[in-house]
């Protein structure tokens, strides 16, 4: 059995500046699971699933994405917590994400205009720049630039998941401003072309984020965790970068804010999945630990980073680098337990999909499909099929979305037509 008396960094214990006790810097980082039941609830499926990474020995677990409004979805299997949803099935997924000792921190989210067209509803964005996907940019809705109205709506909305999340029994949430969702919209140059107090200058386009986390801190009090998920950079040139998020990072200092995320990249540039299209290269695991760890020596707040890390020896050499936090995803998806192994085999390397096709969109669906499958498997108590074929799981993945597609329009048919 490992422990963090042998040089272990990644199974040593940390306090949150909330008070809340991590029992290991492994952290199990947000997928997009698409694991729904009707009425975006969460179910048998993704019970199953979070208690198989609470057991799986991670200190700290965040959800998949949890949508603010259910008329604004980045999938149609997708999670949606609002002020009037009934905490029932929230407040058993919690406990299932507590087990073991583990933190349970939901993620909350508004897609903005990465909303697929075929799923109608809100196509909203701080301007009224499209996705630029290439020969696949019809596959997303024209976003309409928010008014101040839907501004205030906004934050109401994440105030109140928020609160919802606390009384559903989670330790914490996770502010989403990161991959190209609505808040990262208002972050970039590319998209925020506003020239009101919501746009222009880095203070002006982070002030919806600011006003965000600032609300919820003071809607759920000091002990509750309250952490962002942001870009170190958007990997698109002339987009937000790395100075811009040191800047945000000491903006969130002064809001009490437990840790923040560190990640990269948008539907339009997956560098969450290792790819750029700035001409930087990305590292072969822990893709984004140079920028964290550059941020990780001025920031107030611990940080925390995500992005394909499979080995032992690469969480110890985050945490090793300033590092708090280590983020796993992929790794966990097909292997839950993952820490649990490494400490009987130390040596033990996580499976990430890689798919290499040509085309870099497609390639995308087919990774995010192959790990959703393992996801799928993990919840039916079904090993996952790490051999599954990328094409196959493309098209399985794409009928299995237009069939959860049609009960979402059906379920909010009034509501999307409006």
């Amino acid at each position: 059995m490992l422990d963090a008396g042998n040089g272990y960094s990644a199974f040593q214990p940390f306090t949150l500046p909330c008070g809340k006790v991590v029992k290991n810097r492994l952290v199990k980082a947000a997928m997009e699971e698409n694991l729904a039941e009707d009425n975006q609830l969460p179910g048998d499926t993704l019970f199953n699933l979070y208690s198989a990474w609470a057991k799986g020995g991670v200190g700290l677990i965040l959800t998949g994405n949890v949508m603010v409004d259910h008329l604004a979805m980045t999938g149609p299997g997708g999670l949606a917590l609002e002020k009037d949803t009934d905490l029932t099935a929230f407040t058993k997924l919690a406990q299932k994400a507590k087990q073991n000792d583990a933190v349970a921190v939901m993620q909350i989210n508004h897609p903005g205009r990465q909303v697929f067209k075929k799923m109608g509803g809100k196509v909203l964005s701080p301007s009224d720049i499209p996705l630029d996907m290439g020969k696949h940019s019809g596959m997303f809705g024209q976003p309409k630039p928010m008014t101040e109205l839907e501004i205030q709506d906004l934050i109401e909305r994440f105030v109140a998941t928020a609160t919802q999340a606390q009384k559903a029994g989670f330790d914490g949430i996770q502010v989403h401003a990161a991959h190209g969702y609505l808040l990262a919209q208002f972050l970039s140059p590319l998209t925020n072309k506003r020239t009101d107090e919501w746009g222009g200058s880095i203070a002006n386009r982070a002030r919806l984020l600011l006003e965000v986390v600032k609300q919820i801190r003071q809607a759920c009090g000091d002990d509750f965790v309250v952490s962002v998920k942001l870009n170190s950079a958007d990997f698109q040139r002339g987009g937000f970068d790395v100075d811009d998020a040191a800047e945000v990072i000491a903006m969130l200092g002064e809001l009490a804010v437990d840790f923040v995320e560190l990640s990269g990249g948008s539907y339009e540039v997956p560098a969450m999945q290792g790819r750029t299209a700035d001409g930087r290269t990305l590292a072969r695991e822990a893709y984004f630990l140079e920028f964290a760890e550059t941020i990780a020596k001025e920031a107030k707040m611990p940080i925390m980073t995500t992005g394909g890390v499979r080995r032992l020896e690469v969480a110890n050499q985050v945490i090793e680098s300033g590092v708090a936090l280590v983020g796993m995803a992929s790794a966990l998806a097909s292997t839950p337990n993952l820490p649990e192994i490494w400490q009987q085999q130390p040596n033990a390397v996580g499976h990430i999909p890689t798919v290499s096709w040509k085309d870099k969109t497609l390639a995308g669906l087919a990774t995010m499909g192959l790990v959703k499958g393992y996801l799928r498997s993990v919840g039916k108590g079904k090993a996952p099929k790490l051999n599954a074929s990328p094409l196959f799981t493309l098209i399985k993945d794409q009928f299995r979305a237009a069939k959860l597609t049609k009960r979402y329009r059906k379920q909010y048919a009034k509501q999307l037509d409006k």
